[in-house]
């Protein structure tokens, strides 16, 4: 299945991370509106243009905002003929895509910011068309990049709000106590998953997955605390998009909320 290119619209923290963990086993193209963010990238083709773009790849990777979304379906809409849409936006269902893209084989994927180490928790669900092998081809290509788990569509936003924004509300607690990443104990560790698991059933997950997502996104998170430069703030930025899930947990969270009512408020 290697074999197949793999196309990234978008190359922002999530787009670009991806890259990086797929182009030593795919051949790969990307673009970007913003010629900027991809200049000077190496061992990844660049695409002039979406059109472009479209031809060149068999799998097409959609890793632009929810805002620019519509723009970019209208502008694939006669150019997704026999190509696989494998789509990380928050909140878009596949049934959205499959709208605006009539035909169009789609797969719904949330990463999370795990993918920057090669430690991503992604959940994975298949739209009206996908095929069996669809999902294999995507359950591949995302487990290069950490651990995949599929799931219902129909718990797609429950999964962004724990394995997707729950970084953020450990990064939240490890800045707002202090906590350096040489003081991260097994206790610390249970804390967290204890209370990322209750989160994941205060949403709707069964005790197993919840405990999955739980270990998987705390696991991810520690990793990228002790494997990066950066601080538990900084790294909490690169997530929280201004009226996005992880924002919207964290306000809960600072208000003396529980992770149980900030994934919920993530969910709505």
């Amino acid at each position: 299945m290697k074999n197949k290119a793999v196309g990234i619209i978008g190359f922002g923290n999530m787009g670009s991370s991806i890259a990086q963990g797929l182009k030593s086993g795919y051949s790969l193209f990307v673009f970007d509106q913003n010629k900027n963010k991809t200049k000077g990238v190496q061992g990844i083709k660049i695409s002039e243009s979406l059109s472009d773009l479209a031809i060149q790849a068999d799998i097409l990777l959609l890793a632009v905002k929810p805002q620019d979304f519509d723009g970019v379906l209208t502008e694939l809409k006669d150019k997704t003929a026999g190509k696989l849409i494998i789509s990380i936006a928050a909140g878009i269902t596949t049934s959205y895509i499959e709208k605006l893209l009539p035909q169009a084989r789609v797969i719904r994927a949330m990463p999370n910011i795990g993918v920057k180490i090669g430690q991503s928790v992604t959940c994975l669900c298949a739209g009206a068309l996908a095929t069996g092998d669809d999902l294999a081809l995507a359950r591949d290509l995302f487990s290069c990049l950490g651990e995949v788990r599929e799931i219902s569509e129909g718990m797609m936003n429950e999964s962004t709000a724990i394995s997707g924004s729950g970084p953020g509300y450990i990064f939240e607690y490890f800045d707002s106590e202090g906590i350096s990443d040489n003081a991260i104990t097994e206790n610390v560790k249970e804390n967290i998953i204890s209370r990322l698991a209750q989160a994941a059933e205060g949403v709707g997950f069964n005790k197993n997955e919840a405990m999955f997502l739980a270990v998987s996104t705390t696991n991810s998170s520690l990793a990228l605390i002790k494997k990066t430069d950066l601080t538990p703030s900084e790294l909490r930025r690169q997530i929280v998009s201004k009226g996005g899930t992880t924002e919207a947990g964290l306000e809960v969270i600072r208000r003396g909320g529980s992770w149980v009512d900030a994934a919920r408020a993530a969910v709505a």
